[in-house]
């Protein structure tokens, strides 16, 4: 798979910044100019991209009331069929062209999840720059050939997939040519525990299969985040709302914008602190390095005088000798009379008296 992708103007690579997603979802609430301001905040907050979903309840699921169809897994949405809780977080077709324009005049990349054949044709037209997969798509093979086809980046969160799932669908992503793939670790639970989370999969993931990697995160707050970046993600997708309070499908495991430009900071923070492999000293290191430990006359004393543990001292600053020499040292006599705070130095003693054991 590819190690650097670009969306729109944007590189994606082990080397560049983390490329952070607002993920808007349902969190609308049916309201046009709601979701124009949720893109103004993401912006403000230091989103690269905004991402919206494009289904209808009857794209994704069937209008149905039969025991399967009803949700009851301890979710935040039990006692819904999935067709009414989709009628109510889908946001309508007719908004997305008008929210990709406002999206670019505010320099946010727009894109979105399909979940059905007519939602990439109508994604195809607007010309979206990616696409993303959710979690419990991932299985949905024609889907991922089809959009595969198109030659464009394709982002999987990996949320309800076993490895097989993820297998497959990079096999089916390969067999039509699409090698620019990145995988996304998620959780389906909605908030996510955080004991669920096992970040440590990142970096795995990123080796077995030879791939950029990054999050989709449900947990509440930044931290876990922060620590992906850390481990080597690369994307970063969070659910972005302007108030819990407002309510709407998402909202109680969404950011608020405080918080959703909290987090990208400190991810901006761990990027600089991350660096890479340096043993060099900066220069501030550097002048700090001068008050490190040395050798030094720690007593008066007079020529002839031995040096010992009372009169030779490993102490700061580091204007003397290096305390490797001090058990060399002990025991020699210096050449003149020494001041307590003396640095020690070779020119202190006979050199050819005691070079040998030096």
């Amino acid at each position: 798979m590819q190690k650097e992708i670009w969306i729109e103007n944007r590189k994606i690579s082990v080397n560049d910044p983390t490329f952070i997603i607002a993920e808007m979802s349902g969190n609308h609430n049916g309201d046009f100019d709601r979701a124009v301001k949720i893109m103004e905040e993401a912006k403000k907050a230091g989103a690269d991209a905004i991402k919206v979903q494009t289904y209808t309840a009857d794209t994704i699921t069937l209008d149905c009331d039969d025991p399967c169809f009803q949700i009851t897994q301890g979710t935040l949405w039990d006692g819904m069929t999935l067709h009414k809780l989709y009628e109510t977080a889908y946001t309508p077709w007719e908004w997305q062209p008008k929210l990709q324009k406002i999206a670019k005049e505010m320099g946010l990349i727009f894109f979105s999840s399909p979940f059905d054949p007519s939602s990439v044709d109508f994604l195809e037209e607007m010309n979206v720059p990616a696409y993303k997969i959710a979690s419990f798509e991932i299985n949905d093979i024609p889907l991922i050939r089809k959009i595969a086809r198109l030659g464009k980046p394709m982002i999987f969160s990996t949320g309800i997939a076993y490895l097989a799932d993820i297998e497959l669908a990079l096999q089916t992503c390969r067999e039509e040519g699409n090698e620019q793939v990145i995988l996304l670790k998620c959780c389906s639970a909605y908030p996510t525990p955080y004991e669920d989370i096992h970040l440590r999969t990142i970096p795995h993931m990123a080796e077995t299969f030879d791939i950029l990697t990054g999050l989709s995160d449900h947990t509440m707050g930044p931290a876990v985040a922060g620590a992906a970046v850390a481990l080597g993600a690369r994307m970063v997708e969070k659910h972005m709302t302007l108030k819990r309070s407002d309510g709407g499908p998402d909202a109680a495991f969404s950011m608020e914008p405080w918080e959703f430009h909290q987090m990208v900071e400190q991810i901006r923070m761990i990027e600089k602190a991350l660096g890479h492999v340096n043993y060099a000293l900066s220069e501030k290191q550097l002048r700090e390095r001068e008050h490190s430990r040395s050798l030094f006359i720690a007593k008066d004393m007079k020529k002839g005088d031995v040096l010992t543990p009372e009169n030779l001292r490993s102490v700061r600053p580091a204007n003397g000798l290096h305390t490797k020499y001090y058990e060399s040292l002990l025991g020699k006599k210096v050449n003149r009379d020494c001041k307590l705070g003396t640095p020690m130095s070779f020119s202190l003693i006979d050199y050819f008296e005691s070079s040998p054991e030096i």
